[in-house]
């Protein structure tokens, strides 16, 4: 699917034109183009090759999914890899956008599951003055609504680790308590790897006056704020997952002491009867009370007595 949008002087002058028209709009200075492509095929790619003069080395990256966070600077333009990222039924979402961007125009490429670019719309008809930066101030709004999400995504991780806090200090620990532990933490760690560049590129891109001009400095700052604490947050949500597991493999070791304390004392309780027992049991001419008549009883009572005097002793030292 493409849609095409062409502003003029911060407004909105046309939309759903053939694509073709693209290289007429932009030899006037005052034009400003949106390209949008989902799931493009290489016949599209060849045409916004055509219509807006770009790099073939750009256009065979854009052709590819599953790429870091990027920028690479070219003569007239820049090409930025992003991932929006969403937390859908407990399942981290990558939503991957590609995107050319210069002085006139913005082109984004989504890939399936696609990013919603509904609000950024919104954002650029809300700020007209600002439309007329030309596709610096496009792509920032883009920018901020992709890094927006991430807030949402890492409150949803955070409650996530606070709850497994619970169950792990709860009286009744789910038996695979280890895994939702070890799941969430790999959700955590991809969900950094595909936002920590990100730093990166907007350190790069706030170094480029052709693109984030004066009055957009400030924004892209902004940005650039909001990925920071992102980060610092997941780096929370990864140390708190950490004291987790930890805690978790700490009771387990207790809970394993504590039965081994508890085997121990039974083995004991029983060793010292069957000693007795053993003793007794042995069948020599000569032992004194063979020919007792309270042989029997005594050796019975003795074995209570021993085990009894170990339960207690056991009991006290908190063994049982």
């Amino acid at each position: 699917m493409l849609t095409c949008r062409l502003y003029r002087e911060g407004k909105l002058a046309e939309e759903g034109f053939e694509p073709a028209r693209v290289s007429d709009f932009l030899a006037d200075p005052e034009s400003l183009v949106w390209l949008d492509l989902e799931d493009p095929g290489p016949a599209d790619l060849t045409l916004i090759e055509e219509e807006f003069g770009l790099h073939p080395l750009a256009v065979e990256d854009a052709s590819k999914g599953g790429q870091r966070p990027k920028v690479d600077v070219y003569e007239g333009f820049f090409f930025i890899v992003m991932h929006a990222l969403r937390l859908d039924a407990g399942e981290l979402t990558d939503q991957e956008l590609h995107v050319f961007v210069g002085k006139q125009y913005l082109i984004t490429i989504r890939y399936a599951p696609a990013f919603d670019l509904a609000p950024v719309l919104r954002r650029w008809e809300r700020q007209p003055e600002l439309t007329r930066e030309g596709g610096g101030f496009l792509l920032y709004a883009l920018l901020d609504e992709v890094v927006d999400g991430y807030f949402q995504v890492v409150e949803r991780l955070e409650d996530a680790s606070d709850d497994l806090e619970d169950l792990v200090f709860s009286e009744r620990v789910p038996e695979d308590i280890q895994q939702r532990i070890f799941a969430l933490k790999k959700k955590a760690i991809e969900f950094r790897r595909l936002v920590i560049p990100l730093r990166e590129v907007l350190d790069l891109l706030q170094e480029e006056p052709r693109l984030v001009t004066g009055p957009l400095a400030a924004y892209y700052r902004d940005v650039l704020d909001h990925v920071i604490r992102t980060s610092e947050f997941i780096d929370n949500v990864r140390e708190l997952l950490t004291t987790v597991l930890e805690a978790h493999l700490s009771q387990v070791s207790n809970r394993l002491n504590v039965v081994m304390k508890q085997l121990t004392s039974w083995a004991s309780i029983i060793l010292v009867p069957t000693l007795i027992a053993g003793v007794y049991g042995m069948n020599f001419r000569h032992m004194p009370e063979l020919s007792w008549l309270f042989g029997y009883p005594f050796a019975l009572g003795l074995m209570a007595a021993s085990g009894v005097a170990l339960f207690v002793a056991f009991k006290r030292r908190g063994w049982l």
